[in-house]
């Protein structure tokens, strides 16, 4: 019961969100006009409503969908891999590697008519992190929370100073392109950033999916997992790989969104508890859900002004990560 109340709030909250970010925004669209466009009447917007909502609108709200389901999902799995309630993408340096190598590609000029130049970059990024974040937290005695988050919190400062420097000495043009893309934002969604990202996140959530098991059986330490029939060198590999191509193809098309795969998973776990194949697909929607109101507040607060999306998440996830902090650790 419990569970189906939760994916009903949760499709209630999606669908409102989806509806409100089509429909809002500095050109309002007529909200029954919508719906009725939506549900088969493509007579009811006007010329330049249709083209604000197929141009603009629509891509955006997609994206945003895409972008939070799987920062969301993959901070569900970091955490099961690490199993450390810290781990996320944007806490672990995963954010800041796909950043600085996607930065890169701004600098060297190769983004340019090349739409899949700008996530290998960030995969590519992303990727380095990875290995060496688990390689500095696993000493011989197994994996320790506290060495993992300070490695990824190391790497975090050492590739975002990479990113400082790429800009440093970029053109104007490059500056300016690379220093709006780091805050976080949709405002450049595109058809062709959400057919490129929608495959990569589907198909990464259903990966997830089928290791929802082992991620479980992780929960109870590599050698209980060992005589389950688990092996958890390969779990985690697969895993890791599956989290950073998600990761860095969302940061390549929406910049460096903070804390949404650290506090969607917590959140719907203290409700669903933390059996994976529900808290999956539960994080999945939940970090659409957020990310498309944050987005929409993003665009809405200060309006004409748009904020970066990334702005209002570091807002929301800043104290919920002390709050993190001060409960396991008493800091």
């Amino acid at each position: 019961m419990r569970e189906a109340r939760t994916f009903a709030i949760l499709f209630v909250l999606l669908t409102g969100g989806v509806l409100a970010g089509l429909a809002l925004g500095p050109a309002s669209i007529s909200f029954p006009g919508l719906v009725r466009f939506l549900l088969g009447n493509t007579e009811a917007l006007s010329r330049r409503e249709l083209v604000i909502l197929q141009g603009l609108r629509l891509p955006r709200v997609l994206l945003g969908l895409l972008v939070g389901g799987s920062l969301a999902c993959v901070g569900t799995v970091m955490q099961g891999v690490f199993r450390n309630p810290l781990a996320c993408p944007y806490v672990l340096g995963l954010a800041s590697g796909a950043s600085a190598g996607a930065a890169a590609v701004i600098k060297l000029g190769w983004s340019a008519g090349r739409p899949w130049i700008l996530p290998l970059g960030a995969f590519l990024g992303g990727s380095l992190v990875t290995g060496a974040v688990a390689l500095l937290g696993r000493p011989r005695s197994g994996m320790h929370p506290l060495s993992l988050v300070l490695a990824g919190v190391a790497l975090a400062t050492l590739f975002s100073a990479v990113t400082a420097t790429l800009v440093y000495f970029a053109s104007p043009e490059q500056m300016a392109a690379i220093l709006i893309w780091t805050m976080g934002g949709l405002s450049r969604a595109t058809p062709t950033a959400v057919q490129i990202l929608a495959p990569v996140a589907l198909v990464g959530m259903a990966g997830s999916l089928g290791f929802a098991r082992d991620l479980d059986v992780l929960a109870l330490g590599d050698a209980q997992a060992h005589h389950l029939g688990t092996r958890p060198g390969r779990v985690r590999a697969v895993l890791l790989f599956w989290a950073t191509v998600m990761t860095a193809t969302a940061v390549a098309f929406a910049g460096p969104i903070g804390f949404v795969g650290l506090i969607v998973p917590h959140a719907l776990r203290l409700v669903l508890g933390p059996r994976h194949r529900t808290l999956l697909i539960a994080s999945f929607l939940g970090g659409a859900v957020l990310l498309v109101w944050a987005d929409l507040g993003a665009r809405t607060l200060l309006r004409p002004v748009e904020l970066p999306v990334g702005l209002i998440t570091a807002f929301l996830g800043v104290p919920f990560f002390l709050f993190l902090l001060r409960r396991r650790w008493g800091l």
